[in-house]
Formats: C-alpha cells, sequence, structure tokens
C-alpha cells in the first residue's frame, strides 16, 4: 500500500449484525445503504451479497455494500454498489475516513477478479475518496435533499417556496381523498397510476410504449415493489390521493435511520394537475417525516430541467455525488454509445 496506508482485515460478505452496528454508528447512512434496502436488492435472484467488512483496527471498521451478478464466471461479471438502477450503496463509514483508508479500500476492490467494480460515493464522503482514486473513473451525479431538522413549521415557511404554499391551498379546497399504508389494493393503485405515468412519459419523449416499459422495468416494476414492501414492512408508506373516487397520484416513502426517502412517484395528469394533488402529497409525506423525527426528506436523483425544478420548488438541496468505476474493458461507454445511438435512431426527445 502507498502512503503508509494500513492493511485492513477484509470479511466478505458482511455479517449482518456488523451492518447494523455500522448503520447505527453513522448518522449519515442512507435509506439505500440499509439492510432493508440489501435484502430488497438480494432477494431479486439476480445479484448475490459480495459486501465487504474493512477492520482497521482499535474499532475502526467500515462496511462496502457489494453486489454481483449472478449467473457469470469470476472475472466476466460487474460488482457494483449498488446495481446501476438501486441507487448509493457507497462505504458506510462511522466518523469519516482518512485518505490512507480509502487509498486501502480502493487497492482491494482493484483486486477484486471482475469485470468492472463500481461505487457510488455519498456526497459527504466524495471528497476524501476522489483525491484517492488514481485509475478510477470518476462520474459526477446530482442528488436532492430536503432539511428536516428545524421541523415542519421551518420547512413550510423557508423551505417551500410560495408557490408551492399556494398549491396546497388550493389542494386542500379541492375534497381530495387521502389514504396511507401498505396494503396490496394501495399497490395495485400505485402500479395503475404508473402506468398511466409511463404511457405519458413516452408520449412525450416521442418514445415508443414498448421500448419505454422495457427502460423503466429496470427502475420500476411491481415486483419490485412487492419485494421493497416486504423487506421495509411498517417503514414503507404508500400514499395516495383521489378526487371522486378517481385516483389522482400516489408516491412511495421508504424510511431508515434519519432518512425518509421519496422512492416513487406516479399520476394521472388530467386529474392531479387542476388539484394540485402531487404537491400536496409531498407536503404530507414531508410533514409525517417530520413529526416522527426523521431529519432529512431524500429525493434522489434526475437531472430532467422539469423535475429538478420541481424538487427544488419544496426546498431539497443539490448533493454532489461520484460513481467511481474501474474496468477492465470499456463496458459502460460502450452501453452509454449504443443507448444513445438507439434513441437517436427512433427520434426521442431528451426528458423534461
Amino acid at each position: 500500500m502507498q502512503g503508509g496506508a494500513p492493511t485492513p482485515v477484509v470479511t466478505s460478505p458482511v455479517p449482518r449484525e456488523a451492518w447494523e452496528a455500522a448503520l447505527k454508528a453513522d448518522g449519515g447512512a442512507l435509506v439505500s445503504q440499509s439492510l432493508a434496502w440489501r435484502d430488497a436488492v438480494l432477494a431479486s435472484g439476480r445479484h448475490s451479497d459480495a459486501s465487504r467488512l474493512y477492520d482497521f483496527g482499535s474499532g475502526r471498521r467500515v462496511v462496502v455494500p457489494l453486489a454481483r451478478r449472478r449467473g457469470l464466471p469470476p472475472g466476466c461479471g460487474a460488482i457494483s454498489s449498488w446495481p446501476p438502477t438501486a441507487e448509493i450503496g457507497g462505504p458506510i463509514c462511522p466518523g469519516g475516513v482518512v485518505e490512507r483508508e480509502a487509498a486501502a479500500i480502493l487497492a482491494d476492490l482493484a483486486s477484486i477478479s471482475a469485470l468492472s467494480v463500481q461505487i457510488r460515493l455519498r456526497h459527504d464522503v466524495a471528497d476524501d475518496w476522489l483525491a484517492v482514486a488514481s485509475g478510477w473513473q470518476a462520474e459526477r451525479q446530482t442528488g436532492y435533499m430536503l432539511d428536516l431538522q428545524r421541523g415542519f413549521g421551518d420547512v413550510w415557511n423557508s423551505s417551500f417556496r410560495s408557490s408551492v404554499r399556494q398549491a396546497v391551498r388550493k389542494a386542500e379546497r379541492s375534497q381530495l381523498t387521502i389514504e396511507t399504508g401498505r396494503s396490496g389494493p394501495l399497490l395495485d393503485v400505485f402500479c395503475d397510476l404508473y402506468e398511466t405515468s409511463i404511457r405519458r412519459w413516452a408520449a412525450t419523449r416521442r418514445e415508443p410504449i414498448w421500448l419505454a416499459r422495457r427502460l423503466l422495468a429496470q427502475e420500476f416494476s411491481r415486483a419490485r415493489l412487492d419485494r421493497m414492501a416486504e423487506h421495509f414492512g411498517d417503514c414503507l408508506t404508500v400514499w395516495v390521493a383521489s378526487r371522486g373516487g378517481q385516483p389522482a397520484a400516489a408516491v412511495v416513502i421508504l424510511k431508515a435511520g434519519s432518512h425518509a426517502k421519496y422512492w416513487r412517484g406516479a399520476m394521472d395528469k388530467e386529474v392531479a394537475g387542476p388539484v394540485q394533488a402531487n404537491n400536496f402529497l409531498h407536503r404530507l409525506a414531508i410533514e409525517d417525516a417530520c413529526s416522527t423525527g426523521y431529519s432529512w426528506y431524500d429525493m434522489g436523483f434526475g437531472d430532467a430541467p422539469q423535475l429538478v425544478a420541481f424538487k427544488l420548488k419544496l426546498g431539497a438541496v443539490a448533493q454532489r455525488t461520484v460513481t467511481l468505476r474501474r474496468e477492465r474493458l470499456p463496458v459502460h461507454s460502450t452501453r452509454m454509445r449504443a443507448e444513445s445511438m438507439i434513441k437517436r435512431a427512433i427520434g426521442m426527445r431528451p426528458e423534461s
């Protein structure tokens, strides 16, 4: 190891109790780093647990969530933290890491027999890792987080823009019916609204509906929603707004540690738009997160201008995260070029 970096003791996969201890010690741990999230990722059967525990002695431990694609020979598959559609699963670092520890972990990850290794870093740890990531490709993304620590009154008055407050007041006058829970019927309602959203997105982007379904199935499916509901239990809530018995909008909220996460949303725009159902659901979910002691409302990633504007209006702040990638062959860049060529060939518009 260069620069005097220590040689940690490595255990893989990470024992459940060690993972839980790291989560409790790391106040910045995200919902997507929780054991429930890990269990849901692995429950699909497409990936096996390749997580690694690094013990630097004197109580210094770092957990790196990792999943390996099943069914491929050693050295031919990808190991990632998490798979591309499963968001951040980067290092869980109680107290953060020093550069020499990050260097030791990256050196170990680079030695793994795999076609590619990828870890996605939280915004609060990225700089320490970038400083020692020689030989790794760095790809920057933007996530959005709303601070709830001063309570809902502060969020309402200081974080929500006036346009959001006006939209919420309009929704309150619109006689919306709100249902919450995690029952099968509410999951059905969400999936029906999601199908309606897919049709709207496909039309907006001039994308064939079959292609839209296929691409989005990598990110969301009824089977994945069921796995989330099973493993998160009472920490998953579906919020549904209806008007006159007709579902208008729905959101899925996950909770773990200090974070409530807006995981997925869907709506029938013709019904939801005039009554501001989407704004109202977020207002209710945010107030609920404040009242139950959560410090952050994670609104996830995305660079579509309309989506970014919506998150900013709710008071979410942009946070820069980084994906570190090391490949034996240029798999990622080749896949991205292929996707771009397909989109140009069928005349797809960029997301708005």
